[in-house]
């Protein structure tokens, strides 16, 4: 497992970074914004522990930046604990926020808190399938966004799954409609424009194809 340290007090990286060693990890360090950005997308970590206060650039702008390109877990770590310093820190898109002082233990916990989810999240027997932030669970049939619950229709359900398990892949409008009407089907090609239209009012209102992309000619694509 992978981790990199973000952080410009060397006496804490170093200190955070001999205890993640002790633990097992494989832990690389940087001590300013950019840097530390440079890492992070050059290489594939397990975790990112971003200091929110770095020279160059600071740590929001980073995981701006990071959170822009790559889904990385993030948990970013500062002095300054003011709600309003967490609120700005999550909704860059961090994953956690630890305030300092903190005990290693506590690091710890959230690191491997973080992994079991990661593990949950790329596990192919999962119930769930995710996309953005976008969450669709098989068993109870519901798309979650998110705090919000929206319920699909089977041929809804079915046409979202199939561009979720088939992302960056162009799905043809005949390819829909053969796994999701049947092979012997004789329903026009552009039923499927119909529920692909009534998906996104769903789950993008304003209707910007933020989620399912038309490829003119093709059919339609859901792209990281």
């Amino acid at each position: 497992m992978g981790i990199l340290v973000i952080e410009d007090e060397e006496g804490l990286s170093e200190f955070i970074e001999l205890e993640l060693k002790h633990e097992g990890y494989e832990v690389s360090t940087a001590y300013d914004g950019r840097e530390g950005l440079k890492l992070a997308l050059e290489e594939n970590w397990d975790v990112i522990l971003l200091d929110l206060m770095l020279p160059s650039l600071n740590g929001i702008e980073v995981c701006r930046r990071l959170k822009s390109v790559k889904d990385t877990p993030i948990i970013m770590i500062t002095a300054r604990d003011s709600v309003m310093d967490k609120v700005l820190g999550l909704d860059s898109g961090a994953d956690d926020y630890l305030s300092k002082p903190f005990a290693i233990e506590e690091l710890l916990a959230r690191i491997r808190v973080i992994l079991r989810r990661e593990e949950r999240r790329n596990d192919p027997q999962t119930l769930n399938i995710f996309f953005k932030d976008l969450v669709l669970n098989i068993e109870s049939r519901m798309l979650q966004k998110e705090d919000q619950l929206i319920e699909l229709t089977k041929k809804e359900f079915d046409l979202l799954y199939m561009f979720m398990k088939n992302i960056n892949r162009v799905m043809t409008r005949e390819l829909l409609l053969e796994h999701i009407w049947g092979y012997d089907t004789e329903i026009e090609t552009n039923v499927v424009d119909v529920y692909v239209r009534h998906l996104r009012n769903k789950i993008d209102p304003m209707n910007k194809e933020k989620y399912i992309q038309t490829m003119r000619g093709m059919g339609y694509v859901m792209r990281e």
